[in-house]
């Protein structure tokens, strides 16, 4: 029998709530990395490390590993600071690729010992529409684009172990992230909301969602995609 245990980043708050909710609802047993407690109880094991620190990452997955069997991984972990080119420093380039995207590798190196075993895994990467471009967004969209690329990479390294590696792109989402860099009574808030065909910001759920399609047992012919859950704002813009 596959264990299906899941292991998910980033898995206290906002998305990566919605996230361990929704594996709940549909029978997987979720084990939570993050720095902070959940606040939720849609988890069987929780660990509190800093994700930007690789010793500590790697050591604390050496320890779950030990215990249990995880088939499913969800790289949702993803920490933003916005600002402008000229205005990025080192310290904070570094802290964001190592969190969003070193975090990935070292999660994924982990677990694919057990998925090879088992001829069976599901990874899913928390990406960002800001792939395509967005302003102020330097190291953020860096730390996602790596993760798109890995993903590619990965996919077609692990398909002859009944691996499949997929990406989730949020767009604009109503997380406490978002509303911190976009106040919600801002001109940029605004006009982002007015840009979204479907007419409405996205919830962690939609994400959720969509997440829970790739760790599927039966999503075993999909590999290497990126799906964007934005309301069409990848598309094009409304009104336009």
């Amino acid at each position: 029998m596959i264990p299906c245990h899941a292991l998910v980043t980033g898995g206290s708050h906002n998305i990566g709530k919605a996230i361990c909710e929704r594996l709940t609802a549909d029978g997987i047993p979720v084990i939570v990395l993050d720095n902070s407690p959940p606040d939720h109880d849609s988890y069987d094991v929780f660990h509190h490390v800093d994700l930007s620190d690789a010793r500590a990452t790697t050591q604390c997955l050496a320890e779950i590993t030990a215990t249990h069997e995880i088939t499913r991984l969800v790289n949702n972990v993803g920490i933003v600071a916005p600002a402008a080119v000229e205005e990025v420093t080192l310290d904070q380039f570094e802290t964001i690729l190592n969190t969003n995207a070193r975090a990935a590798l070292l999660c994924t190196q982990a677990l694919l010992p057990t998925m090879k075993t088992y001829k069976f895994g599901r990874i899913v990467s928390t990406a960002s529409r800001v792939v395509l471009g967005k302003q102020l967004r330097t190291s953020y969209s860096a730390s996602k684009g790596a993760i798109l690329a890995m993903s590619r990479t990965w996919a077609l390294e692990l398909a002859a172990h009944g691996i499949t590696v997929n990406c989730i792109a949020p767009g604009p989402i109503a997380t406490s992230a978002f509303w911190e860099n976009n106040p919600p009574d801002s001109t940029r808030a605004k006009a982002i909301i007015q840009g979204i065909p479907l007419g409405r910001m996205g919830t962690p759920a939609d994400i959720a969602h969509a997440t829970s399609y790739f760790l599927d047992e039966r999503s075993s012919f999909v590999t290497g995609q990126v799906l964007y859950v934005c309301g069409g704002l990848t598309v094009g813009l409304a009104g336009s």
